[in-house]
């Protein structure tokens, strides 16, 4: 054995990771991948795009103590979806098409199948965004890892127009807010859940919740919702004023990130919330105005538009199979 090796970092295994990795990113290249994973960088040739005047638009992010769920259940597969979602669905707000994205792994000790279900997800994300999984790092660090633990961080660039960029500076008194509807708690709030739910009320991630139809560690795992693709497309068909990605912070507290002003945005409060919620809610005796500022509740990603354009916008989501909802509107903040 190795002294590297001795000391925690096993460099013929990653080698023959790197090898399956290749291959499971490769599944998601398409037109501008002109070298992946592999070499000391990934080469990406914008031009494929017909840009006239192209500006980028970059985003970082993890998905923070959700790990800790996957890593007790065992199932890695599906965190790497939300790694890639917490991402594109950031750059997508500027109305930027994301082009190509990148992870970083860190582990404890290498276990070669949980860094290929890792990337697995990853790459699947990649292709529900319609972007290219174009490079990325494992760091094994057993000093500061345990062994089974590892953590996440993901890396996308997108590009837009620079005619099309949404940053919500021509919205208006009287437009309208649209909610799309999420999968769940998305990779957001995880510490206050995994308190209440697990440590306070003591459930077990395997226990059957029949608010939920599933046991708790399924609903827990449950990937982010991926909107990018989708808000693409709409913005080709309709006039979006403003996106706000609804992460940490809640629904108000991301909106607040796009809104001019002297504007507020006022809440409908009536679409449909995920049963999860409720069961946070009531086992942590949390108040609704702090879960609304803590979780989406519901809206996974919100947009402001004219009120003549919300029934068409309406429309091409449904078309889409996604569930929008009029979630509130925008009022002047006197």
């Amino acid at each position: 054995m190795s002294e590297y090796k001795k000391a925690g970092v096993d460099i013929d295994g990653a080698l023959d990771s790197v090898e399956k990795v290749k291959r499971i990113a490769a599944s998601t290249y398409g037109p501008g991948v002109l070298s992946g994973v592999g070499g000391f960088s990934g080469l990406f040739h914008p031009g494929v795009f017909s840009f006239e005047d192209m500006v980028l638009a970059a985003g970082a992010d993890g998905v923070g103590t959700k790990v800790k769920i996957s890593q007790a259940m065992g199932k890695h597969d599906t965190v790497g979806i939300d790694l890639v979602a917490m991402n594109v669905d950031d750059v997508v707000t500027s109305g930027a098409r994301p082009l190509f994205f990148l992870d970083y792994i860190a582990v404890g000790k290498l276990d070669k199948g949980v860094i290929e279900d890792l990337v697995s997800g990853v790459a699947e994300g990649c292709k529900m965004a319609g972007c290219a999984l174009l490079g990325g790092e494992t760091a094994q660090m057993s000093d500061i890892y345990a062994e089974g633990e590892y953590d996440l961080a993901g890396f996308c660039v997108g590009a837009v127009e620079k005619t099309g960029i949404i940053d919500g500076s021509r919205i208006n008194a009287g437009d309208i807010l649209v909610g799309l509807a999420s999968s769940g708690l998305h990779s957001n709030g995880y510490s206050l859940a995994r308190k209440v739910l697990l440590a306070d009320a003591g459930f077990g991630l395997d226990q059957y919740m029949p608010d939920l139809g599933r046991t708790l560690g399924e609903e827990l795992l449950e990937p982010t919702r991926i909107y990018a693709k989708s808000m693409v497309e709409l913005i080709d068909l309709v006039d979006v004023k403003g996106i706000a990605h609804v992460t940490g912070g809640g629904l108000l507290g991301n909106l607040s990130r796009i809104l001019p002003r002297g504007l507020k945005a006022v809440l409908s409060l009536d679409w449909p919330v995920p049963p999860v919620f409720e069961i946070i809610r009531k086992a942590g005796r949390i108040s609704r105005q702090e879960m609304l500022r803590v979780f989406n509740m519901g809206i996974g990603m919100a947009f402001v538009l004219d009120p003549d354009l919300v029934g068409r916008a309406i429309e091409v989501l449904m078309n889409m199979g996604i569930d929008p909802y009029i979630a509130g509107e925008v009022v002047r903040d006197d």
